[in-house]
């Protein structure tokens, strides 16, 4: 639809469309009349408005409203895991009393927010200038990614307030940063569930600083130290015996982790981190031997 040829007539016959797919392609459409434009900025769908959200030519004030109003929608995701802190099961529309049609405006509301975070917006990429100090995340995303900032704008979105637009600035000019700031990117990064990467993937740490996070208060950046090949048995050992279980599986794995350290580990209650130990090629023949015949191999 968005790239067919749209007159008056069928422009308004699908702004009227019951089927909200169709509505949400019209508000994308390049030759949507602004009155139109205007009307589908309120659908009932907050997707449909998104669509409106995203257009270069919608107005400020327009935008902003959109913005408010799928950032302020309630979350059925936090409802979910209050039902089942309370032992209310997974749905509460079967043991509560809100109702399926308002517990699907919650969900296409929930959508909305993370197609908001997730815009693809290559006109704001392609004049990043304007929009370097924009209340948007999504649009101060896409200025971090342009090649062609000053440098002084490049260190303003080193510092923003958002994890993203810090690590999008980052990754675009990584000849401006030092170990410090990848540091703070790192410490600073709010990791997204179902995704792994971090900053560090990309932002590597010296060995010295890998060195002085095996000792670091916060258990994510104790997890980076053992990406020092070189890193001190002494430290090796004390990660192995780390309270937190992901430090303890991300340890089982170095190639110079103490055999006694690794066959302490096999028998550690996390089975992540038992299973990474018994896969290391360094641990003892007789301790694989004894793994083996546990499994009656």
């Amino acid at each position: 639809m968005r790239h067919s040829t749209l007159d008056t007539a069928t422009a308004h016959r699908l702004a009227d469309d019951p089927d909200d797919e169709v509505r949400k392609e019209l508000a994308e459409h390049p030759d949507l009349p602004p009155e139109l434009r205007d009307r589908l900025a309120t659908d009932a769908n907050p997707r449909v408005a998104l669509r409106v959200f995203a257009r270069q030519d919608t107005p400020e004030a327009t935008r902003s409203a959109i913005h408010a109003r799928i950032l302020s929608g309630p979350s059925p995701l936090h409802r979910l895991a209050a039902d089942q802190d309370q032992g209310q099961g997974l749905f509460p529309d079967l043991d509560t009393d809100v109702d399926d049609a308002a517990l699907e405006r919650e969900i296409m509301g929930e959508i909305a927010r993370a197609e908001l975070r997730a815009l693809h917006l290559p006109w704001v990429a392609a004049d990043p200038l304007p929009h370097v100090d924009s209340p948007y995340v999504c649009f101060r995303v896409p200025a971090a990614w342009s090649e062609h900032l000053p440098p002084h704008l490049v260190a303003r979105l080193l510092h923003d307030e958002e994890s993203s637009v810090r690590e999008a600035m980052a990754l675009r000019a990584r000849d401006h940063i030092d170990p410090d700031t990848a540091e703070r990117i790192e410490r600073t990064h709010r990791p997204q569930k179902p995704i792994r990467w971090r900053p560090a993937d990309d932002l590597p740490l010296p060995a010295d600083v890998l060195r002085r996070l095996a000792t670091d208060p916060d258990a994510r950046m104790r997890q980076l130290a053992p990406r020092d090949p070189d890193l001190p048995v002494e430290s090796l050992s004390r990660l192995a015996a780390d309270p937190d279980h992901t430090v303890r599986r991300l340890v089982a794995a170095h190639p110079r982790l103490p055999a006694e350290d690794l066959t302490r580990l096999v028998a550690d209650p996390a089975e992540s981190v038992a299973a990474a130990a018994a896969a290391h090629p360094g641990l003892p023949r007789t301790e694989m031997h004894r793994l083996l015949a546990l499994a009656g191999l």
